[in-house]
């Protein structure tokens, strides 16, 4: 049985209200007011409007929004950075958000990790002390510490500038060093806040993959901050969407490509390429394949000509692919007498894992074969045709073509 993710994250209506006397204006957002008519009546800003959701162990968890959406101050709220005016911030259901400022340093100490846009290096010490610098706060003797900061530094690449002060590194490796610092702490929570965007686009895109190489090994639970959907969506296990402090949609990337909550997500996703967002598992086909072992020729013909289906996947006991059958060869196989199906399936066939994008398997529609499709075990779940990987797109395509008609480019900056 797999283990179902836990929550480790627990936000519930979290409000944060800038401004000299944030309890009038508290008063006002319970009694129904806006942003706009808050700031218009008090002069204060609704940061954070009522936040509620949940992050899960070991999950990378997107934050979004434009700027002023309130998503910096979510995050700074969640390390009391930035004390919220109300509300509640579980972590492991200890209620953060309403601790004592000397439980909160020892849950920033042992707990969590952040990682700030501009690097936030100390420019007078090296690229290894720099590193160190959390783990000797955490009282580590200085062998270990020394050690745990060179492994951190291998880890992402950088061992060999250890000895070299920052200004000596380019931006994405000082990125790097900014990164290897929280990891070194081993927090539960990494906290990353547009940790990429002062960075040139290709090193982005290159930080980006270092990040998800390395959550892939280490399964933090991270809560990365950005304004960009293209990044959210392809580093994200799930994905919230921010704007005037309120959360507009929270979902996979699948699910806010393909079931968007209204306009203002649409917009948000309209320059998206869709097949590099989608999985094949979203596609996918479940059918009956012919079980090694447990089945006949004559039942595999009947289940074919019964469903209209013209092939059929050979699965040995564990679920597995092993073969591709023809309705016209198990005919042959019959009117030979020809009782084992291995004597007539092919064993060249083209299988891929269901967390793959549509982009990535456009290669494989030119054998004519149908796509065998397994889960992270290996476990047969389907298949995908050529004509499934179209339809999705020409459907996307329509609902696309539908929003750039209907929404207009202010919408956005409203």
């Amino acid at each position: 049985m797999n283990r179902q993710p836990q929550p480790l994250i627990r936000i519930e209506n979290l409000i944060k209200i800038y401004g000299n006397n944030p309890r009038m204006a508290l008063k006002l957002f319970r009694d129904g007011g806006t942003r706009d008519s808050i700031q218009a009546s008090t002069g204060h800003v609704l940061g954070i409007a009522g936040v509620s959701l949940t992050i899960n162990e070991g999950e990378l968890f997107v934050v979004m929004g434009l700027s002023g959406s309130g998503k910096s101050t979510l995050i700074r709220c969640l390390n009391r950075l930035i004390n919220p005016t109300s509300g509640h911030n579980f972590i492991e259901g200890e209620d953060v958000a309403h601790v004592n400022e000397v439980r909160m340093r020892e849950i920033r100490r042992s707990k969590m990790a952040m990682v700030f846009q501009r690097f936030a290096l100390f420019p007078h010490k090296t690229v290894v002390e720099n590193v160190e610098y959390g783990l000797k706060i955490q009282g580590m003797a200085t062998d270990d510490y020394r050690q745990k900061a060179l492994d951190t530094l291998d880890a992402v690449g950088l061992r060999q500038w250890a000895d070299y002060v920052p200004s000596a590194l380019s931006g994405g490796m000082q990125q790097r060093v900014g990164l290897a610092r929280a990891l070194a702490t081993d927090a539960d929570i990494l906290l990353m806040d547009e940790a990429f965007s002062a960075l040139d686009p290709l090193i982005r895109r290159e930080m980006q993959d270092e990040l998800m190489r390395l959550q892939a090994e280490l399964k933090k639970t991270i809560v990365f901050i950005s304004h960009d959907i293209q990044e959210a969506l392809k580093i994200g296990d799930r994905v919230a969407v921010m704007k005037d402090g309120y959360i507009v949609q929270v979902g996979t990337p699948e699910e806010l490509i393909t079931q968007p909550a209204d306009d203002y997500i649409r917009a948000f996703t309209l320059d998206v390429n869709r097949a590099q967002v989608l999985k094949t598992g979203s596609i996918t086909r479940k059918t009956v394949p012919f079980i090694l072992g447990k089945g006949s020729v004559q039942a595999a013909v009947e289940e074919l000509e019964t469903n209209g289906r013209a092939q059929m996947y050979v699965v040995d006991r564990e679920s597995k692919p092993i073969g591709l059958v023809t309705l016209d060869d198990l005919k042959i196989a019959l009117r030979e007498g020809q009782a084992d199906i291995t004597q007539v399936m092919q064993t060249d066939f083209p299988s891929v894992n269901a967390a793959t994008s549509l982009d990535e398997i456009f290669q494989y529609c030119q054998t004519g074969l149908p796509l065998a499709v397994v889960g992270s075990k290996g476990k047969f779940k389907g298949v995908v045709e050529q004509s499934d990987i179209f339809a999705s797109i020409g459907r996307l395509s329509q609902g696309v073509a539908e929003t750039a008609e209907s929404t207009q480019p202010s919408q956005l900056a409203s």
